[in-house]
């Protein structure tokens, strides 16, 4: 019985040891492969690294997807890829080892020229640009010869500082410094869909489309379409050949508008990039968050009414506003700005920019005409209690270098996935 119950001892004990063994060798195979993977991936952070500082650095010698090998190795492989979104441009990095795969997706934006930057920029049309009421301007301005002066209007003399501008003042030229034609070109280009149309988009009440994959596009062609409880986010192209209708109820994320007339209505928020040829509509008390962009390109002799970006009492844009006429015609695109709204951001008006009372302006504002409109007057190069300040800009704000005054510096704007 003695060596019968040794020997079961024996095997109990050989058997505790061989499970502990094998214990031992799997946790040292896993610590190992855990090790090994924790590398590479330190490894993929850091070529991901270098992937956005390319990106960064030389953006658009990746308009077409290019795979290099950084530290003249093939083991570090990245693949960067740039594509404009609207008036900014979207960055993708890839780094990976074997099947291992990391992936950063941001948009860009560029620096403000502090040498460039202006409060005012309004071109020399041999008249002077008149103050009335509490107008306060800060920054640098560029302003006709024959300089800025004080008037009375609407039984109100001016009240600002004695300095008029606080800042200085520089002459401007006759024209507007140009829009990037190139980009330009590329948002004309926009209204036509070159995308496979996805209708069912449309049909679900929330949408993300990565910026990873392609574009996913809603074509309505000449249907009017009204937006409503429905939330709309990432890669997404709405088009149009007639009137989209933007409700408070629709939530916009980083998408693209392009139609010939766009209406947002009153209590809207979101952060979207807007283009029309005819018009767009902002109702009361908006707000297009940072960075979004109203865009309006008038077409000349195809537009049947006065191309026109007007802005409801209230709200709130941050970000670009801009209008342009690609042909010479007497239908000068308008941009008016309704009492009490506040732009965060760049204005630029190639043609008229109409400022009603206690309009905001914390940034910059380029245009051909100043204009004031009353019940019984129209004024003309006239700034009636309006608050323009380029020093109130955010210092962490970047703009795009299809408008004036940036350098070629691009620096991260959103983080997108």
């Amino acid at each position: 019985m003695l060596k019968a119950s040794a020997l079961y001892m024996v095997i109990v004990i050989a058997l505790f040891i061989s499970v502990l063994c094998a214990s031992i060798i799997a946790a040292a195979y896993y610590y190992k492969a855990t090790r090994q993977q924790n590398s590479r991936y330190n490894t993929l952070r850091n070529n991901i690294s270098s992937a956005v500082n390319l990106l960064l650095a030389n953006g658009d010698n990746y308009r077409t997807e290019q795979i290099i090998g950084l530290y003249g190795s093939e083991n570090d492989s990245v693949r960067l890829k740039q594509y404009d979104w609207g008036i900014y441009d979207i960055d993708v990095a890839w780094s990976f080892i074997q099947k291992d795969t990391l992936a950063k997706v941001f948009s860009t934006a560029n620096t403000i020229d502090s040498t460039k930057w202006s409060a005012i920029y309004l071109i020399d049309e041999d008249r002077p640009l008149s103050v009335s009421g509490t107008t306060h301007i800060k920054g640098t301005v560029y302003i006709p010869k024959a300089g800025i002066k004080e008037a009375y209007v609407n039984n109100q003399a001016y009240t600002g500082d004695d300095r008029i501008v606080i800042g200085t003042k520089k002459n401007s030229q006759k024209a507007l410094p140009a829009l990037a034609g190139i980009r330009l070109k590329l948002l004309q280009e926009g209204f036509k869909n070159h995308y496979t149309t996805d209708n069912a988009l449309i049909k679900r009440d929330s949408t993300m489309a990565s910026f990873l994959a392609g574009a996913r596009t809603i074509d309505f062609n000449k249907t009017p379409k009204t937006l409503s409880n429905i939330t709309l986010s990432g890669r997404i192209i709405l088009f149009s050949d007639t009137t989209i209708t933007i409700t408070s109820s629709a939530h916009l994320e980083n998408i693209l508008v392009f139609a010939p007339d766009i209406v947002v209505e009153s209590g809207f928020k979101g952060t979207c990039q807007l283009f029309a040829t005819d018009s767009i509509h902002v109702g009361k008390d908006c707000l297009l968050d940072y960075p979004s962009c109203l865009g309006l390109m008038a077409n000349g002799e195809k537009n049947k009414t006065i191309p026109l970006i007007n802005i409801e009492n209230g709200s709130k844009i941050n970000g670009v506003i801009f209008s342009s006429n690609s042909n010479s015609s007497n239908k000068t695109p308008v941009i008016s700005i309704g009492s009490n709204s506040i732009i965060k951001g760049q204005i630029y008006a190639d043609g008229l920019l109409n400022l009603k009372d206690k309009v905001a302006v914390y940034g910059s504002v380029f245009t051909k005409r100043f204009t004031y409109q009353t019940s019984y007057t129209h004024y003309e190069n006239y700034l009636i209690n309006i608050d323009i300040d380029a020093s109130r800009i955010s210092p962490y704000y970047l703009s795009t270098s299809f408008v004036p005054g940036t350098t070629k510096e691009k620096k991260i704007l959103q983080w997108l996935e």
